[in-house]
């Protein structure tokens, strides 16, 4: 049985890539033949940069910095609600205390 190999590009040869086929104007299956990989993988990389720009390929376990904002306010929103249910119960506590 063969084994499959994977190849890791870096974010420079994708970035490279993908300017190279965007100022060519030539096939992706042709430009991805004489760089030496698969025709879909070229073409991934082309539609990740049109979504992400430059912040595309943010490398293996790291966020883009719209993610990691999102990552954030998520964080900041669940603090907001623990603290706001605290006090929803001091304040239970302390209405049940004066009466």
């Amino acid at each position: 049985m063969k084994q499959r190999v994977t190849k890791n590009y870096d974010k420079e040869f994708k970035l490279n890539a993908v300017k190279l086929f965007l100022s060519r104007g030539i096939s992706c299956k042709q430009l991805s033949k004489e760089l030496g990989l698969p025709p879909s993988t070229l073409a991934g990389w082309v539609e990740q940069h049109e979504r992400s720009g430059d912040n595309a390929f943010p490398g293996k376990g790291n966020l883009k910095p719209d993610d990691l904002e999102l990552a954030r306010l998520h964080r900041e929103l669940e603090i907001a609600k623990e603290e706001r249910d605290i006090l929803k119960k001091a304040l239970g506590i302390f209405s049940l205390t004066n009466e």
